[in-house]
């Protein structure tokens, strides 16, 4: 029996280009500044997600990149939009450390009145996953468990603290991707997070998608859904037929330049959630 097609819902989103992307110093296990970053492949990648996006029938919103922040590309970790309200970040590294503002003064320039700056270090959607029930927090090489507590009197949600324990997924967005956020579906990759964490998404999502140690290695999980189709690493081959199992539509991107940095798919990819 086929499995019945999702509904997918249009979206609204805030990439940066990575026009001044590369590679000179390693603040997680994927940078290695020894290797060269072909930037015009980067450029052409990136370009091909956006346009994926608005061919979905999506909005995408641009950022304008800076020439001393590198990493902006990364557009998920500058904050947290949630019924409209903004969580703004606060990066754990100085490298990174500049974004922030950047953020913050796009939102304030493009109408959206209800913006924090935050008080405990967070990373934005790198570590904040929503579904319609609660907000899943990820901690441990990031994002501080202090701005678990800001997120939740400041959106007005339940916030479920995550441990990271693999220096490899050092943000939520790489170890759990929300499939389906009005039904609370999510993949994950158990291994990812401490036994205590891992018991807390087993009793939550009891029927989640559990990736492969290979398809998490991949940046699998660095997905990003409509509820329909998910867009993930092309490499993440595992993962394909188990999500057309449940319905869903998988397309596989090329992000292997900015994997370098240590992102992908959804790690460009923030969620203007109104």
């Amino acid at each position: 029996m086929r499995p019945t097609p999702r509904e997918a819902s249009p979206r609204r989103y805030l990439m940066c280009p990575p026009a001044h992307f590369k590679v000179t110093y390693s603040i997680n296990p994927w940078m290695d500044p020894t290797k060269p970053v072909d930037l015009p492949l980067a450029l052409t990648q990136w370009e091909d997600l956006r346009d994926r996006y608005r061919s979905l029938g999506h909005t995408v919103e641009l950022l304008d990149p800076h020439p001393d922040l590198p990493d902006m590309v990364f557009a998920a970790n500058g904050a947290t939009v949630v019924d409209g309200r903004v969580l703004g970040a606060k990066f754990a590294y100085p490298e990174r450390a500049g974004e922030a503002a950047a953020h913050l003064d796009w939102f304030r320039r493009n109408g959206f009145t209800q913006v924090r700056e935050p008080e405990h270090v967070n990373e934005g959607e790198g570590d904040f996953a929503v579904t319609s029930s609660w907000i899943l927090a990820g901690c441990g090489f990031r994002s501080s468990p202090l701005s678990h507590d800001e997120a939740r009197e400041f959106f007005g949600r339940p916030v479920v603290g995550l441990e990271l324990v693999d220096p490899r997924y050092y943000h939520l967005d790489t170890a759990l991707s929300v499939l389906d956020d009005a039904r609370d579906e999510i993949m994950y990759y158990p291994a990812a997070f401490s036994p205590g964490s891992r018991a807390v998404l087993s009793r939550l999502f009891p029927d989640a998608l559990l990736a492969t140690e290979r398809d998490a290695a991949a940046l699998g999980l660095n997905a990003v859904s409509d509820g329909r189709h998910v867009l993930l690493p092309q490499a993440a081959v595992g993962l394909f037929d188990p999500l057309r199992e449940r319905g869903f539509e998988p397309l596989g991107m090329d992000l292997t330049e900015l994997l370098k940095g240590g992102g992908s798919v959804k790690c460009c990819t923030q969620e203007l959630r109104a």
